[in-house]
C-alpha cells in the first residue's frame, strides 16, 4: 500500500490535481476566516459594484487627521480618470478635421491625446458643413478638461438640526489626502458585488463548499449504489444479473439530464434544499459506474483465488468482500472522483435552468451563474459576477479528471509506464 501511495504521488497529473483541489479548500477555509458576513447578506444599495475598495466618504471627512501633500502628476490623473470614452472619441473627431493623421491619435494615451488637443483646438475654428451642436460640444469638452486643471476648493457645510441651518465643517483642496489606514469604515470587495449587492468573492467561497458538499454527497451515494448493484450482478449472475441488467438497460435509455429535470421538477423549489438535490443527483448518476463494476466483477469471479474461496465454503458475502472488492478497490475510487465532478456539473446544470437547490438558504456554483445571467450581468459588462463561478467550475472538474488520469496510470497495467 506504502509502495502504491508513493507511486500515485508521483504521477504529474495526479499531483497536480491534489495541488488545485488544495488551493480551493485553502481560500475555502481561510477566507471565512478573515470575513465572517454573511455571504447572503446585501451590502450595496445596487448592483454589480466593480471590485475595489470602498472608503465611506462619510468618514473620510470626519478622519482624525489630514495631510497636506503636493503629489507629481496628480492633477494630470484626475483629469485622465474624468476623460470619459466618448469625450476622447469627440476629441479624435476634431483633430482628425483639422488635418492630424488618424494612426497618429492614440485615444487611450490620456498624455498624448491632450497634448495634440491644446496644440491645436482653437474654439474659433469652425469646420465647413458642421452644425452649431457639434461646434458647441467640442467648446464645452475643452471648457471642461480647463476646469479639471483649474480645480477649485470644496466649502463642505453641515446641516444643524438645532438652527435649521447650514453649519460651516472645513475647505478642502485638492492637496488634501487622508490616511486610509485612518478611515473608520474600508471595505474591501475583490470581486465586487452581484446583483443583489452581495459580496461576490465571500459568496463564491460558500458556494464552492456547498458544491463540494453537494458533490460529494452525490458521489457517495452514486458509488455506493453502482457498486453494490455491480458487485451483485457480476459475481451472482443467473436471473438476478438479468434483472439488475433489465434496470440498467432502462436506465441507460432515459438520459439522466431528463431524470433530473424531471424529478427536481415534481419535489417543488421550497423543498428542494441542497442535500435533498445531491440525493436526487446520486439517486441518477449510478448506472454507468455499476455497469463497470459489474464488468471488473466478471472477469474476477473465475480466478484461481476466488475458485479456492469458493472450495473452502466462504459465503457469498465473504469472497465479495475480501476477494474480489480488494481488486477493484483502485478503480471504484477512481469512479467515486469521477461521480463527484459529474455531480458538480449537474448541479450547475440544474441551477442554470432554475431547478437547483432554493434561492434563499444557500449560494451554489450554479445558482451563481443563474442569477448573473437572469440579470443579464454578460450584457453590462459585470465579468466578476459570472467568470471567476466559470473558473472555479472548470479547475475543480479538471483538477478531479486529473487526479483520475494520474490513478489510472498507477494502477492500469496497460497504461503503467
Amino acid at each position: 500500500m506504502k509502495v502504491q501511495i508513493k507511486q500515485v504521488f508521483r504521477s504529474p497529473k495526479f499531483l497536480l490535481g491534489f495541488v488545485l483541489i488544495n488551493m480551493i479548500l485553502l481560500v475555502m477555509i481561510i477566507y471565512p476566516l478573515y470575513n465572517r458576513s454573511n455571504p447572503l447578506a446585501i451590502l450595496g444599495l445596487g448592483t454589480f459594484f466593480p471590485p475595489g475598495t470602498y472608503v465611506s466618504t462619510y468618514d473620510v471627512l470626519e478622519a482624525q487627521r489630514q495631510y497636506i501633500l503636493r503629489m507629481p502628476g496628480a492633477a494630470e490623473r484626475r483629469v485622465y480618470a474624468r476623460l470619459h470614452q466618448e469625450d476622447r472619441e469627440r476629441m479624435k473627431e476634431w483633430l482628425i478635421l483639422y488635418g492630424i493623421p488618424e494612426e497618429e491619435i492614440d485615444i487611450y494615451d490620456s498624455e498624448a491625446l491632450l497634448e495634440t488637443w491644446w496644440t491645436y483646438y482653437d474654439s474659433e475654428i469652425r469646420f465647413e458643413g458642421m452644425i452649431r451642436a457639434d461646434h458647441l460640444a467640442f467648446v464645452r469638452i475643452d471648457r471642461r478638461l480647463e476646469d479639471l486643471f483649474n480645480s477649485q476648493d470644496f466649502q463642505v457645510y453641515r446641516y444643524d438640526p438645532e438652527t435649521g441651518e447650514d453649519v460651516f465643517f472645513g475647505t478642502f483642496t485638492d492637496t488634501d489626502y487622508v490616511n486610509l489606514s485612518q478611515v473608520t469604515n474600508v471595505v474591501w470587495l475583490p470581486l465586487g458585488t452581484d446583483n443583489f449587492g452581495a459580496d461576490v468573492m465571500l459568496k463564491l467561497v460558500h458556494a464552492i463548499r456547498v458544491s463540494l458538499y453537494m458533490g460529494l454527497l452525490a458521489g457517495v451515494i452514486a458509488t455506493i449504489i453502482g457498486l453494490a448493484l455491480g458487485l451483485i450482478s457480476g459475481y451472482v449472475g443467473g436471473l438476478l444479473d438479468e434483472i439488475i441488467m433489465f434496470i440498467l438497460n432502462m436506465f441507460s435509455v432515459i438520459p439522466g439530464i431528463v431524470l433530473l429535470i424531471l424529478i427536481s421538477y415534481s419535489i417543488g423549489q421550497e423543498q428542494r434544499g441542497a442535500t435533498t438535490v445531491a440525493v436526487v443527483i446520486g439517486l441518477t448518476a449510478w448506472v454507468w459506474t455499476a455497469r463497470s463494476v459489474r464488468a471488473q466483477v466478471i472477469s474476477l469471479r473465475n480466478r484461481d483465488h476466488v475458485n479456492l474461496s469458493k472450495l473452502s465454503g466462504h459465503s457469498i458475502f465473504r469472497i465479495v468482500m475480501k476477494d474480489i472488492l480488494p481488486y477493484i478497490a483502485s478503480y471504484v475510487v477512481m469512479a467515486f472522483i469521477l461521480q463527484v465532478s459529474s455531480a458538480i456539473l449537474a448541479e450547475a446544470g440544474l441551477s442554470m435552468l432554475g431547478l437547483g437547490p432554493r434561492t434563499t438558504d444557500v449560494p451554489t456554483l450554479g445558482l451563481m451563474m443563474n442569477w448573473a445571467m437572469r440579470y443579464t450581468a454578460h450584457l453590462q459588462g459585470a465579468w466578476w459576477a459570472f467568470f471567476p463561478v466559470v473558473v472555479v467550475i472548470a479547475t475543480i472538474s479538471f483538477a478531479l479528471n486529473l487526479m483520475n488520469t494520474g490513478l489510472d496510470q498507477v494502477f492500469n497495467p496497460q497504461l503503467r509506464d
